[in-house]
């Protein structure tokens, strides 16, 4: 699957996937002052062989709503949630400090967290950095190309 992430001008950066079998699929990204919030997503997701908001989405699968989410997808958003709030502060925060962070996110929106170790968040804080090296040259109305296997 194809994934076009295009650095947008004002509040908002987008997202286009590419299915074989359908017309692509835009998606707005708000701009989060680091990498685009689906493209937190895509790290986790791909990282971890996790179904989330963009699996949803290349399957064509979105619930209505936040609620509608099973139980991977909420944990893979609170995940999503932990790892902006640690690149809003610098992609500096310790593993079991991150994973702490999890458990009470999940804890307080009463959702079932994903089965994790540090190492599977050294994993994804890697993927998320290589993917910031990426990202941040692109100047805007450019496009970064990332695959996915679902």
């Amino acid at each position: 699957m194809k994934l076009i992430f295009t650095k947008g001008a004002d509040k908002y950066d987008q997202l286009v996937i590419h299915r074989d079998d359908t017309s692509p699929q835009i998606i707005d990204c708000p701009k989060q002052g680091i990498i685009p919030h689906d493209m937190v997503h895509y790290a986790v997701e791909n990282t971890l062989n996790k179904r989330g908001f963009v699996v949803q989405a290349i399957e064509n699968e979105l619930p209505d709503s936040l609620t509608e989410y099973d139980d991977e997808s909420n944990g893979v958003e609170r995940l999503v949630e932990v790892f902006q709030a640690d690149g809003w502060s610098g992609w500096s925060s310790e593993p079991a400090t991150l994973l702490d962070l999890y458990q009470v996110t999940c804890n307080a929106r009463r959702c079932e967290p994903l089965n994790l170790q540090e190492h599977d968040i050294e994993a994804v804080r890697q993927n998320i950095l290589q993917l910031t090296q990426l990202w941040q040259p692109i100047a805007v109305g450019e496009s970064l190309e990332l695959t996915m296997e679902t």
